[in-house]
């Protein structure tokens, strides 16, 4: 088995820092990538893994499956390979808080829908492409400081059917596995989902729906228990919230949120109106008073009998026709109209939930294909009022037996699907205009390319030609040109340094030389400017100084006067003349010494006396000179 221990660089490129978590598969460490300059966090397989070959093909195939989800919300899988039997996958370093911290320092309600809807984003991308997460927790999202919230360890999620879970075993975090995930069953993406409405249910209520003294315990309660409202914990979570977690947490996979999308949609819905429910009572019908008949009273003889059977008979019919009448009455005068609770923009579990928490029964449901996201109810009928007047009751027997109308509601099914266009070599407003026209939104992610000219889409998710819900947000990849690098300081410093920093930036160097004050070799101009940002390739310009310019002493020694004179003049050197007695008549009017020598190499203008022999007093032979006036 391969070394895994802090400072030994792990196949020959990651460089071990220090491990920044352990879990039951497999550690994590923070590392050096040598190859790519950038740090990356390295999950190592654990041993006992590395042990059975089918664990290991899964893992290999599912990490390489894994390794090609590239969006906002999921962490990037750069790598992965086997060093002596030991497997890792090298993932993109995330710094920030963990969801599990975040939760555990206190979330308001729209906090966690909002960081929640970013997990969903994530899972929706990864199950679009047949990735399923399986093992989805607060732990396993990164929350940086702007918000942005990332999920973690898709390395080691499954593409299509489960395959890393054997018959009779169950891999995950109990308290946050699907009903079906408990029981050791396939897991799809419905799956997923449920572990996402246990995540919200804590982010809402600070606590898990389920607990359990064993993961045993709790994987049951998973199975067979109802979990709590959150509103019972939070009275800070709306009726609107409350319904969309129970929904999220049904036991059944078919009564669950069935993607990704309906789950965004109806988190969506709840924030737009957190009070939907909590509007209007029931009415009830009062009873008919209860009239009791008198008693008839004991006869003495046959007569005395009659006569009160007669008045008995009298008084009840009066009585019977003044009940009639008040009856009559009461059918006539009572109000036989009730407030129906508006609906409208509501999803349709919502807008069950409050109808029939009103006392209203839902007839037919119809649905329409529109723009508004799936399950948006639309319309109903009887309207609700206000604005629209009050509805009727539906009565029998002269109204004394009165119930609820029943609602019937128009439910979007959503904007239907369409082909999403091919952007790809657009400019980025027409890219944005051609999928808006198609009835998509867009994203633009800006990234450098050398191949693409700057402000062209090199691509788009999803791509052009797929089959995606109008509406989807289509992430375009524009190309910002090749990335720049910037002028070094160049002035100053020598010629082989600068030619040296120039190539190491990417540029191309470009040499001029020029006579200076400054050393030779001595940079003393550039162009561009340091600081300036250029693509790679281009040409930095610098002038080397040559040095000062030298003037050479001629050798002037033997040369009459004037000659001399004129040597110096032409060497660019300012002649200085200083006679000096001689009676070698061959050396008057000629130099007889000169300083500095010849040869020597002197700044221009520089002075170079002339010493020049002439007659000694008293002497009579003739020099040069004499001899040129003869």
């Amino acid at each position: 088995m391969a070394e895994v221990a802090q400072g030994t660089v792990f196949d020959g490129r990651y460089r071990l820092l220090q491990r920044i978590g352990s879990g039951g598969m497999a550690d994590v460490w923070l590392a050096d990538d040598s190859h790519l300059q950038r740090r990356v966090a390295l999950k190592i397989l654990h041993a006992r893994f590395a042990q059975d070959r089918e664990f290991v093909e899964r893992f290999r195939r599912e990490a390489e499956s894994a390794a090609g989800l590239q969006h906002p919300n999921v962490v990037a899988v750069f790598d992965r390979g086997e060093v002596d039997g030991t497997y890792y996958i090298a993932m993109q370093y995330l710094e920030g808080r963990t969801l599990k911290q975040l939760i555990d320092s206190g979330l308001t309600p729209e906090q966690a829908v909002g960081l929640i809807r970013q997990v969903l984003e994530g899972a929706r991308f990864a199950h679009r492409h047949g990735i399923v997460h399986r093992d989805l927790k607060p732990q396993n999202v990164i929350v940086d400081a702007e918000g942005k919230a990332t999920v973690t360890d898709f390395g080691i999620a499954r593409a299509g059917v489960s395959e890393i879970t054997q018959a009779g075993s169950v891999m995950g975090t109990p308290h946050y596995l699907s009903p079906e995930q408990a029981q050791g069953l396939d897991v799809t993406a419905v799956s997923d989902l449920y572990s996402v409405g246990v995540m919200l249910y804590e982010a809402l209520t600070g606590r898990v729906p389920f607990e359990g003294d064993s993961a045993v315990s709790v994987a049951m309660k998973q199975v067979s228990q109802a979990p709590q409202r959150p509103s019972s914990i939070n009275p800070q979570v709306s009726p609107a919230l409350d319904a969309v977690v129970m929904r999220a947490l049904e036991k059944e996979p078919g009564q669950r949120f069935q993607s990704a999308d309906a789950f965004i949609a109806a988190l969506d819905a709840a924030l737009k109106d957190p009070r939907a429910g909590m509007e209007g009572t029931a009415a009830f019908a009062p009873l008919p008073p209860v009239v009791a008949t008198p008693a008839e009273p004991v006869a003495d003889g046959e007569l005395e009998e009659e006569e009160r059977r007669r008045r008995r008979l009298f008084w009840l019919a009066v009585a019977i026709a003044i009940l009639l009448g008040l009856l009559a009455g009461f059918a006539l005068t009572r109000d036989t109209t009730t407030k129906v609770p508006d609906v409208t923009g509501n999803q349709l579990n919502v807008a069950v939930a409050v109808l029939q928490q009103n006392g209203f029964r839902v007839g037919d449901i119809k649905r329409v294909e529109r723009e508004a996201p799936a399950d948006e109810v639309l319309e109903q009928d009887p309207a609700a009022s206000p604005p629209a007047g009050q509805a009727s009751l539906d009565c029998a027997l002269l109204t004394f037996f009165c119930s609820k109308p029943q609602v019937t509601l128009t439910v979007s099914s959503g904007p239907g699907s369409a082909k999403v266009p091919s952007t790809a070599g657009l400019r980025a407003a027409a890219a944005e205009a051609k999928l808006e026209e198609a009835g998509f939104r867009s994203r633009v992610e800006p990234v450098h390319s050398k191949k693409v000219e700057e402000g062209l889409v090199i691509q788009s998710d999803p791509s052009g030609g797929e089959t995606a819900v109008r509406g989807t947000v289509v992430l375009l990849t524009v190309s910002s040109g090749p990335k720049l690098a910037t002028v070094p300081v160049l002035v100053g410093t020598q010629r082989s340094v600068a030619v040296q920093q120039i190539r190491g930036r990417g540029f191309v160097p470009g040499v001029e030389e020029e006579t200076s004050a400054s050393p030779a070799g001595q940079v003393i101009r550039q162009a561009p400017h340091a600081g300036a940002q250029l693509p790679p390739g281009s040409t930095v310009s610098i002038v080397v100084s040559k040095g000062e310019e030298k003037a050479v002493a001629p050798n002037a020694i033997g040369e009459l006067r004037a000659e001399a004179v004129e040597a110096v003049r032409a060497a660019d050197l300012q002649p200085v003349v200083q006679e000096e007695e001689t009676e070698v008549a061959a050396k008057i009017g000629r130099v007889i010494d000169q300083f500095p020598p010849p040869g020597s190499k002197l700044k221009p203008g520089s002075s170079v006396t002339l010493v020049v022999g002439k007659r000694a007093t008293g002497s009579t032979e003739p020099g040069p000179e004499a001899e040129e006036e003869e």
